[in-house]
Protein backbone atom coordinates (compact mmCIF):
# COMPACT_ATOMS: atom_id res chain seq x y z
CA UNK A 1 0.00 0.00 0.00
CA UNK A 2 2.89 2.26 0.76
CA UNK A 3 4.19 1.59 -3.10
CA UNK A 4 0.98 2.28 -4.08
CA UNK A 5 0.58 5.84 -2.34
CA UNK A 6 3.87 6.84 -3.63
CA UNK A 7 3.55 6.13 -7.26
CA UNK A 8 -0.21 7.52 -6.98
CA UNK A 9 1.38 10.54 -5.35
CA UNK A 10 -1.65 10.45 -2.43
CA UNK A 11 -2.08 9.35 1.14
CA UNK A 12 -1.89 5.59 2.25
CA UNK A 13 -6.00 6.55 3.63
CA UNK A 14 -6.65 7.52 0.06
CA UNK A 15 -5.34 3.95 -1.07
CA UNK A 16 -7.54 2.68 1.92
CA UNK A 17 -10.30 4.52 0.67
CA UNK A 18 -10.62 3.63 -3.02
CA UNK A 19 -9.63 -0.24 -2.08
CA UNK A 20 -12.48 -0.60 0.58
CA UNK A 21 -14.86 1.83 -2.05
CA UNK A 22 -15.84 3.55 1.10
CA UNK A 23 -16.01 6.91 -0.91
CA UNK A 24 -15.03 10.26 -0.43
CA UNK A 25 -12.58 10.77 -3.10
CA UNK A 26 -12.36 12.72 -6.20
CA UNK A 27 -12.72 10.34 -9.94
CA UNK A 28 -8.98 11.76 -10.92
CA UNK A 29 -7.70 11.09 -7.68
CA UNK A 30 -8.98 7.15 -7.84
CA UNK A 31 -8.02 6.37 -11.03
CA UNK A 32 -4.59 7.17 -10.38
CA UNK A 33 -4.94 5.32 -7.41
CA UNK A 34 -5.89 2.09 -9.54
CA UNK A 35 -3.50 2.61 -12.30
CA UNK A 36 -0.61 2.61 -9.92
CA UNK A 37 -2.15 -0.64 -8.36
CA UNK A 38 -2.62 -2.48 -11.80
CA UNK A 39 0.71 -1.10 -12.41
CA UNK A 40 2.14 -2.68 -9.62
CA UNK A 41 -0.27 -5.86 -9.23
CA UNK A 42 -0.54 -5.08 -5.98
CA UNK A 43 -3.38 -7.48 -4.12
CA UNK A 44 -4.65 -6.24 -0.83
CA UNK A 45 -4.57 -8.90 2.09
CA UNK A 46 -8.30 -8.62 3.01
CA UNK A 47 -7.44 -11.94 5.55
CA UNK A 48 -5.38 -9.02 7.43
CA UNK A 49 -7.98 -6.62 6.69
CA UNK A 50 -10.54 -9.02 8.02
CA UNK A 51 -9.30 -8.84 11.53
CA UNK A 52 -9.25 -4.83 12.01
CA UNK A 53 -12.34 -4.73 10.64
CA UNK A 54 -14.19 -7.96 12.04
CA UNK A 55 -15.54 -8.40 8.19
CA UNK A 56 -14.53 -11.51 5.67
CA UNK A 57 -16.65 -10.14 2.59
CA UNK A 58 -17.78 -13.39 1.38
CA UNK A 59 -21.15 -15.25 1.66
CA UNK A 60 -20.91 -18.58 1.34
CA UNK A 61 -23.00 -21.09 -0.68
CA UNK A 62 -23.72 -24.94 -0.05
CA UNK A 63 -24.88 -26.76 -2.89
CA UNK A 64 -25.65 -30.53 -3.32
CA UNK A 65 -24.08 -30.54 -6.93
CA UNK A 66 -22.09 -29.58 -9.87
CA UNK A 67 -23.72 -30.63 -12.11
CA UNK A 68 -26.76 -29.07 -12.33
CA UNK A 69 -27.63 -26.13 -14.90
CA UNK A 70 -29.73 -24.87 -12.51
CA UNK A 71 -27.96 -24.16 -9.44
CA UNK A 72 -25.14 -22.81 -11.36
CA UNK A 73 -28.06 -20.20 -12.51
CA UNK A 74 -28.74 -19.78 -8.71
CA UNK A 75 -25.35 -19.38 -7.83
CA UNK A 76 -24.80 -16.64 -10.89
CA UNK A 77 -28.29 -14.64 -9.32
CA UNK A 78 -26.74 -14.76 -6.28
CA UNK A 79 -23.35 -13.52 -7.12
CA UNK A 80 -24.93 -10.47 -9.29
CA UNK A 81 -27.20 -9.21 -6.36
CA UNK A 82 -24.34 -9.37 -4.19
CA UNK A 83 -20.91 -7.75 -5.99
CA UNK A 84 -22.34 -4.18 -6.04
CA UNK A 85 -22.40 -4.48 -2.43
CA UNK A 86 -19.02 -5.84 -2.68
CA UNK A 87 -19.16 -9.40 -1.14
CA UNK A 88 -17.82 -12.32 -3.10
CA UNK A 89 -19.70 -15.56 -3.06
CA UNK A 90 -17.74 -18.82 -1.89
CA UNK A 91 -19.19 -21.91 -3.37
CA UNK A 92 -19.19 -25.38 -1.82
CA UNK A 93 -20.61 -28.86 -2.48
CA UNK A 94 -21.71 -31.49 -0.46
CA UNK A 95 -22.56 -34.64 -3.19
CA UNK A 96 -25.94 -34.47 -1.20
CA UNK A 97 -24.11 -36.07 1.65
CA UNK A 98 -25.09 -34.69 5.30
CA UNK A 99 -22.02 -35.24 7.15
CA UNK A 100 -19.82 -33.33 4.03
CA UNK A 101 -22.65 -30.12 4.54
CA UNK A 102 -22.01 -30.30 8.03
CA UNK A 103 -18.15 -30.15 7.19
CA UNK A 104 -18.53 -27.91 4.50
CA UNK A 105 -20.84 -25.09 7.35
CA UNK A 106 -17.92 -25.47 9.79
CA UNK A 107 -15.18 -24.80 7.38
CA UNK A 108 -16.83 -21.75 6.41
CA UNK A 109 -18.03 -20.70 9.74
CA UNK A 110 -14.06 -20.85 10.56
CA UNK A 111 -13.69 -17.88 7.96
CA UNK A 112 -16.51 -15.60 9.68
CA UNK A 113 -19.22 -15.49 6.37
CA UNK A 114 -21.24 -12.78 6.45
CA UNK A 115 -24.27 -15.07 5.23
CA UNK A 116 -25.17 -18.82 4.37
CA UNK A 117 -27.34 -20.01 1.83
CA UNK A 118 -28.11 -23.33 1.66
CA UNK A 119 -28.88 -25.45 -1.31
CA UNK A 120 -27.48 -28.62 0.41
CA UNK A 121 -30.39 -31.36 0.85
CA UNK A 122 -31.17 -31.72 4.76
CA UNK A 123 -29.49 -30.83 7.90
CA UNK A 124 -27.45 -32.92 10.88
CA UNK A 125 -28.56 -32.28 14.34
CA UNK A 126 -25.05 -30.89 14.48
CA UNK A 127 -25.33 -28.87 11.66
CA UNK A 128 -28.59 -27.27 13.33
CA UNK A 129 -26.47 -26.95 16.56
CA UNK A 130 -23.84 -25.05 14.65
CA UNK A 131 -26.71 -22.46 12.87
CA UNK A 132 -28.18 -21.73 15.90
CA UNK A 133 -29.43 -17.97 16.35
CA UNK A 134 -26.35 -15.41 16.96
CA UNK A 135 -24.49 -17.21 13.60
CA UNK A 136 -24.72 -15.72 10.47
CA UNK A 137 -27.93 -15.00 8.76
CA UNK A 138 -28.69 -18.07 7.12
CA UNK A 139 -30.43 -18.55 3.64
CA UNK A 140 -31.96 -22.42 2.55
CA UNK A 141 -32.70 -21.95 -0.88
CA UNK A 142 -34.87 -24.35 -3.26
CA UNK A 143 -37.11 -25.45 -0.88
CA UNK A 144 -39.73 -23.97 1.91
CA UNK A 145 -39.18 -26.58 4.79
CA UNK A 146 -41.21 -26.94 7.68
CA UNK A 147 -39.03 -26.26 9.91
CA UNK A 148 -36.26 -23.17 8.18
CA UNK A 149 -33.46 -22.63 10.12
CA UNK A 150 -34.13 -18.97 9.73
CA UNK A 151 -34.97 -17.98 6.38
CA UNK A 152 -36.23 -19.41 3.46
CA UNK A 153 -36.65 -19.21 -0.24
CA UNK A 154 -38.10 -21.10 -3.45
CA UNK A 155 -41.04 -23.40 -3.92
CA UNK A 156 -43.28 -25.90 -2.22
CA UNK A 157 -41.16 -29.18 -4.29
CA UNK A 158 -44.07 -31.59 -2.47
CA UNK A 159 -47.26 -29.31 -4.44
CA UNK A 160 -44.78 -29.40 -7.42
CA UNK A 161 -45.09 -33.33 -7.33
CA UNK A 162 -48.89 -32.79 -6.68
CA UNK A 163 -49.22 -30.46 -9.41
CA UNK A 164 -47.38 -33.09 -11.84
CA UNK A 165 -49.82 -35.88 -11.12
CA UNK A 166 -52.54 -33.69 -11.47
CA UNK A 167 -51.45 -32.79 -14.72
CA UNK A 168 -51.12 -36.41 -16.60
CA UNK A 169 -54.36 -37.01 -14.36
CA UNK A 170 -55.89 -34.59 -15.97
CA UNK A 171 -54.83 -35.78 -19.23
CA UNK A 172 -57.34 -38.97 -18.40
CA UNK A 173 -54.14 -41.12 -17.53
CA UNK A 174 -54.77 -43.43 -14.93
CA UNK A 175 -51.42 -45.88 -15.03
CA UNK A 176 -49.08 -43.57 -13.94
CA UNK A 177 -45.74 -44.23 -12.82
CA UNK A 178 -42.54 -42.14 -11.37
CA UNK A 179 -38.92 -42.28 -11.23
CA UNK A 180 -36.51 -40.85 -8.58
CA UNK A 181 -33.22 -41.83 -7.30
CA UNK A 182 -33.41 -43.25 -3.60
CA UNK A 183 -30.91 -42.73 -0.79
CA UNK A 184 -27.54 -44.16 -0.49
CA UNK A 185 -26.50 -43.96 2.81
CA UNK A 186 -26.15 -40.01 4.19
CA UNK A 187 -26.57 -38.97 0.78
CA UNK A 188 -30.50 -37.74 0.42
CA UNK A 189 -32.23 -35.52 -1.90
CA UNK A 190 -34.59 -33.81 -0.03
CA UNK A 191 -36.22 -32.22 -2.73
CA UNK A 192 -36.46 -35.14 -5.26
CA UNK A 193 -38.40 -37.11 -2.62
CA UNK A 194 -40.72 -34.37 -1.82
CA UNK A 195 -41.97 -34.15 -5.25
CA UNK A 196 -41.74 -37.84 -4.91
CA UNK A 197 -44.32 -37.56 -1.98
CA UNK A 198 -46.55 -34.85 -3.19
CA UNK A 199 -46.96 -37.07 -6.71
CA UNK A 200 -47.80 -40.17 -4.44
CA UNK A 201 -50.29 -38.35 -2.39
CA UNK A 202 -51.76 -37.30 -5.40
CA UNK A 203 -52.27 -40.18 -7.21
CA UNK A 204 -53.73 -42.14 -3.67
CA UNK A 205 -56.66 -39.12 -3.57
CA UNK A 206 -57.48 -39.76 -7.27
CA UNK A 207 -57.77 -43.71 -5.57
CA UNK A 208 -55.07 -45.13 -7.87
CA UNK A 209 -52.46 -47.43 -7.00
CA UNK A 210 -49.23 -45.79 -6.43
CA UNK A 211 -46.93 -48.52 -6.46
CA UNK A 212 -44.86 -47.08 -9.74
CA UNK A 213 -43.62 -44.54 -7.87
CA UNK A 214 -39.92 -45.92 -7.62
CA UNK A 215 -37.48 -44.45 -5.66
CA UNK A 216 -33.84 -46.56 -6.97
CA UNK A 217 -30.94 -45.65 -7.95
CA UNK A 218 -27.97 -43.26 -6.50
CA UNK A 219 -27.41 -40.09 -6.62
CA UNK A 220 -26.80 -37.11 -8.55
CA UNK A 221 -30.02 -37.16 -10.99
CA UNK A 222 -28.26 -37.96 -14.37
CA UNK A 223 -29.45 -39.21 -17.75
CA UNK A 224 -27.88 -42.21 -16.97
CA UNK A 225 -30.04 -42.84 -13.78
CA UNK A 226 -33.31 -41.98 -15.88
CA UNK A 227 -32.42 -44.87 -18.64
CA UNK A 228 -31.91 -47.10 -16.29
CA UNK A 229 -35.00 -46.29 -13.65
CA UNK A 230 -37.00 -46.39 -16.83
CA UNK A 231 -35.88 -49.70 -17.59
CA UNK A 232 -36.90 -50.63 -14.22
CA UNK A 233 -40.55 -49.38 -14.69
CA UNK A 234 -40.78 -50.54 -17.73
CA UNK A 235 -40.52 -54.33 -16.67
CA UNK A 236 -42.51 -54.00 -13.62
CA UNK A 237 -45.19 -52.32 -15.66
CA UNK A 238 -44.87 -52.51 -19.38
CA UNK A 239 -48.13 -50.72 -19.64
CA UNK A 240 -47.55 -47.74 -17.48
CA UNK A 241 -49.45 -44.94 -19.53
CA UNK A 242 -47.54 -41.71 -17.95
CA UNK A 243 -44.10 -41.00 -16.16
CA UNK A 244 -43.17 -37.71 -13.55
CA UNK A 245 -39.85 -37.65 -13.21
CA UNK A 246 -38.47 -35.69 -10.76
CA UNK A 247 -35.59 -33.75 -12.44
CA UNK A 248 -35.24 -33.33 -16.44
CA UNK A 249 -31.68 -34.89 -16.08
CA UNK A 250 -33.88 -38.05 -15.34
CA UNK A 251 -36.41 -37.47 -18.22
CA UNK A 252 -34.08 -37.13 -20.95
CA UNK A 253 -32.79 -40.12 -19.48
CA UNK A 254 -36.26 -42.17 -19.57
CA UNK A 255 -36.75 -40.55 -23.05
CA UNK A 256 -33.67 -41.92 -24.24
CA UNK A 257 -34.67 -45.54 -23.59
CA UNK A 258 -37.84 -45.24 -24.11
CA UNK A 259 -36.75 -44.33 -28.20
CA UNK A 260 -33.97 -47.10 -27.91
CA UNK A 261 -37.21 -49.60 -27.04
CA UNK A 262 -39.22 -47.92 -29.77
CA UNK A 263 -41.79 -46.86 -26.98
CA UNK A 264 -43.52 -43.66 -28.35
CA UNK A 265 -43.53 -40.50 -27.02
CA UNK A 266 -46.27 -39.11 -25.92
CA UNK A 267 -47.72 -41.48 -28.58
CA UNK A 268 -47.39 -44.34 -26.12
CA UNK A 269 -45.99 -42.73 -22.94
CA UNK A 270 -46.75 -39.09 -21.55
CA UNK A 271 -43.20 -37.82 -19.81
CA UNK A 272 -42.85 -34.94 -17.23
CA UNK A 273 -39.99 -33.40 -15.74
CA UNK A 274 -38.78 -31.01 -13.17
CA UNK A 275 -36.33 -27.96 -13.93
CA UNK A 276 -36.85 -26.77 -16.86
CA UNK A 277 -33.58 -27.81 -18.38
CA UNK A 278 -32.25 -26.62 -21.86
CA UNK A 279 -31.58 -29.56 -23.30
CA UNK A 280 -35.60 -30.19 -22.42
CA UNK A 281 -36.60 -27.76 -24.79
CA UNK A 282 -33.69 -28.94 -27.21
CA UNK A 283 -35.36 -33.00 -27.85
CA UNK A 284 -37.51 -33.86 -29.95
CA UNK A 285 -39.89 -34.00 -29.35
CA UNK A 286 -39.74 -31.05 -26.36
CA UNK A 287 -40.18 -31.88 -22.99
CA UNK A 288 -42.80 -30.87 -20.72
CA UNK A 289 -41.46 -30.00 -17.79
CA UNK A 290 -42.29 -27.70 -14.11
CA UNK A 291 -39.95 -25.01 -14.43
CA UNK A 292 -39.00 -22.26 -11.53
CA UNK A 293 -37.06 -19.07 -10.99
CA UNK A 294 -33.42 -20.75 -10.13
CA UNK A 295 -31.58 -17.41 -10.85
CA UNK A 296 -34.70 -15.26 -9.46
CA UNK A 297 -34.18 -17.31 -6.31
CA UNK A 298 -30.18 -16.42 -6.18
CA UNK A 299 -30.93 -12.45 -6.73
CA UNK A 300 -33.55 -13.11 -3.79
CA UNK A 301 -31.03 -14.61 -1.59
CA UNK A 302 -28.79 -11.74 -2.31
CA UNK A 303 -31.16 -8.59 -1.73
CA UNK A 304 -32.16 -10.61 1.66
CA UNK A 305 -28.41 -10.76 2.58
CA UNK A 306 -27.66 -7.02 1.98
CA UNK A 307 -30.86 -6.16 3.73
CA UNK A 308 -30.12 -8.67 6.71
CA UNK A 309 -26.34 -7.30 7.00
CA UNK A 310 -24.16 -4.24 6.68
CA UNK A 311 -22.72 -4.08 3.51
CA UNK A 312 -18.84 -3.91 3.96
CA UNK A 313 -18.22 -0.44 1.87
CA UNK A 314 -20.69 1.55 4.52
CA UNK A 315 -18.49 0.88 7.48
CA UNK A 316 -21.22 -0.23 9.37
CA UNK A 317 -21.08 -2.93 11.84
CA UNK A 318 -23.05 -5.90 13.07
CA UNK A 319 -26.07 -7.72 11.88
CA UNK A 320 -30.22 -6.36 11.40
CA UNK A 321 -31.56 -8.81 13.19
CA UNK A 322 -35.37 -9.43 11.64
CA UNK A 323 -38.05 -9.17 13.94
CA UNK A 324 -39.23 -12.31 12.04
CA UNK A 325 -38.00 -15.22 10.06
CA UNK A 326 -38.57 -14.77 6.70
CA UNK A 327 -40.02 -16.80 3.93
CA UNK A 328 -40.12 -16.01 0.23
CA UNK A 329 -42.07 -18.71 -2.45
CA UNK A 330 -40.95 -18.32 -5.82
CA UNK A 331 -44.04 -20.58 -7.10
CA UNK A 332 -43.61 -22.81 -9.85
CA UNK A 333 -44.89 -22.97 -13.38
CA UNK A 334 -45.93 -26.39 -15.55
CA UNK A 335 -44.93 -26.02 -19.09
CA UNK A 336 -46.77 -28.63 -21.42
CA UNK A 337 -44.43 -29.14 -24.54
CA UNK A 338 -44.31 -32.22 -26.23
CA UNK A 339 -43.75 -35.47 -24.44
CA UNK A 340 -47.48 -35.19 -22.58
CA UNK A 341 -50.74 -35.49 -24.93
CA UNK A 342 -54.45 -36.69 -23.55
CA UNK A 343 -55.12 -40.29 -22.99
CA UNK A 344 -58.18 -42.02 -24.57
CA UNK A 345 -60.71 -43.91 -23.72
CA UNK A 346 -58.86 -47.04 -23.64
CA UNK A 347 -55.69 -45.48 -22.63
CA UNK A 348 -54.52 -45.02 -26.20
CA UNK A 349 -52.80 -41.42 -26.30
CA UNK A 350 -54.39 -39.28 -28.71
CA UNK A 351 -52.41 -35.64 -29.81
CA UNK A 352 -53.20 -32.45 -28.05
CA UNK A 353 -51.42 -29.32 -28.94
CA UNK A 354 -48.32 -28.63 -26.80
CA UNK A 355 -48.43 -25.73 -25.14
CA UNK A 356 -45.57 -23.27 -22.40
Amino acid sequence: MRDVSRLAGVSRMTVARVLHRSGGVLPTTQARVEQAVSALGYVPDRAAGSLSTRRSGFVGLVLPTLNNANFASLAEGLTEALRPANYEVLIGYTGYSVAEEERQIRTMLARRPEALVLAATGHSPATRRLLEPGRPPVIEIAELPDQPLAHAIGLSNEAAGRAAADTLLGLGHRKLGAIGPGRDGDRIDTRGEARLRGFVAAVAAAGLPTSLALAEGGLPNSYRHGAEAMAALLAQAPDVEAVFAISDLSAVGALSECQRRGIAVPGRISLLGFGDFDIGQQLVPPLSTIATDFPGMGRAAGRMIIELVAPPSTGAGGLQQPALDRRLDIGFNLLERGTTRAAGPAGINHRKASHA
